[in-house]
């Protein structure tokens, strides 16, 4: 049993589901851009409860080409983990994957966290989402939604802008990289 949650947790990326065939993954949330196929490699996990969802890693909703993630999309999460969490027992295993395993996911894991964890501070949450996935860079779009759902004003949200800082700190090619791909808004948070 995972001494942080009342169950295993687990961050990958697509390329990376191979690996967790075999550790017991109860339930998966599985973040996939529009138009990417379902892998092929849940055949080969045990029975899990799986929630797919579809959305694009962008933090606005400005460009008619991508779809952003929804409150609507947020709602699933989190009502996924809650589910989730009604079944919890010692086998019970969160997986949650997106394409790189570094935004969408991450974002998502801190929120499923933060709900079955009410009175655990949002930094803790992403201390454990940073421990098993260190380059975790979490959406915004879905934290601020998540963040306001379960109103924990702004928190979460705040102990993500710490996140950015302390990744822009390590690496300084992030900065022009999060620029390039429409996420200059989460520079600019890492910034103030």
């Amino acid at each position: 049993m995972n001494v942080f949650a009342p169950f295993q947790i687990s961050v990958c990326g697509i390329h990376e589901l191979t690996g967790h065939c075999e550790t017991g993954v109860s339930h998966v949330l599985s973040i996939l851009d529009p138009g990417w196929p379902t892998p092929e490699v849940f055949g080969a996990f045990s029975e899990h409860a799986r929630l797919e969802l579809r959305f694009h890693d962008v933090i606005d909703a400005n460009d008619a080409d991508m779809i952003a993630p929804q409150r609507e999309h947020v709602a699933d999460i989190l009502g996924f983990g809650r589910r989730g969490l009604e079944d919890a027992g010692a086998d019970t295993h969160f997986l949650v994957h997106c394409h790189a395993g570094i935004s969408r996911s991450t974002a998502s894991m801190a929120l499923i966290l933060a709900q079955a964890l009410p009175h655990t501070s949002a930094d803790h949450i992403f201390e454990e989402v940073l421990r098993i996935r260190p380059q975790a860079w979490p959406n915004l779009r879905i934290l601020e939604f998540g963040d306001a759902e379960l109103d924990r004003q702004g928190e979460v949200v705040n102990a993500a802008i710490r996140i950015y800082r302390a990744q822009l700190d390590r690496r300084q090619d992030l900065a022009a990289q999060m620029r390039s791909g429409g996420r200059a808004r989460e520079i600019e948070a890492a910034m103030r």
